[in-house]
């Protein structure tokens, strides 16, 4: 957090250097995303991608689609559309936040990626090869979307989980959840919560996602998480 102090923003773990929330998907030579926000281009550096099949969106908030803009080297270097699986109001957002990309008459005179868009309802959909189940999921008002993989789920960005979506999450065995901060939020699943819904879901091993810097340092929080739970930090690799 920009000026702050506190023992996680001072911290020399680098389990601590929390960037924004975004999780890529990768089997053999394909490879999708799942939201491009305000770190896009350094994680991408970081984890040395230099291909992107697809993007898909949970929402439109900024912290999920800052990042879109760097898209662009992507596109050049293949020359083909890049695929964006999203629900028609994120579709909407980004058209507003990002006029110049989606200009018909091309009059913003800069080099801009071209986009194929996909919309998503809530039936499952393949991306590259990729069999996507979502997940409706609430985000204090907001209606978002998680995502389930084969037996891996990501539920990013909530605090509620309607009651007709627990059936999508029979079976999963590893489920990472949003668990931001430590008490109630309006809208994401403070760290007791998360440990609860886990604990209804029963996923063989679950990684928390999403933490304010207010939830304390990484080896302070996962000392006191159950044994098959995890703190997660970026740059962690899951094997499905």
């Amino acid at each position: 957090m920009i000026g702050c102090e506190c023992p996680v923003c001072l911290s020399t773990d680098p389990r601590d250097k929390r960037l924004r929330t975004s999780i890529l998907i990768q089997e053999d030579d394909r490879c999708i995303i799942f939201d491009v926000g305000p770190d896009f281009r350094t994680q991408m550096l970081k984890a040395n991608v230099n291909k992107l099949d697809a993007v898909v969106f949970t929402h439109a908030h900024k912290d999920h689609t800052a990042g879109l803009d760097d898209i662009r080297p992507f596109y050049f270097y293949s020359r083909a559309c890049m695929p964006m699986y999203l629900e028609d109001k994120v579709r909407t957002a980004l058209k507003q936040q990002y006029s110049y990309m989606f200009d018909l008459d091309k009059t913003y005179t800069g080099k801009v990626p071209e986009f194929e868009f996909h919309k998503i309802e809530l039936e499952p959909f393949s991306v590259a090869g990729f069999e996507l189940i979502p997940i409706r999921l609430m985000h204090g008002p907001l209606a978002v979307l998680g995502f389930r993989i084969g037996d891996f789920c990501y539920l990013t960005d909530t605090n509620h989980i309607p009651e007709s979506e627990y059936p999508r999450l029979e079976g999963v065995k590893q489920l990472v959840i949003d668990a931001a901060v430590l008490h109630t939020h309006p809208s994401h699943f403070s760290i007791p919560e998360a440990l609860q819904e886990i604990e209804r879901i029963k996923p063989e091993k679950s990684y928390l996602i999403h933490m304010s810097h207010k939830v304390g340092t990484h080896a302070q929080v996962e000392a006191q998480l159950p044994d098959n739970v995890f703190l997660s930090y970026d740059g962690l690799q899951l094997y499905c």
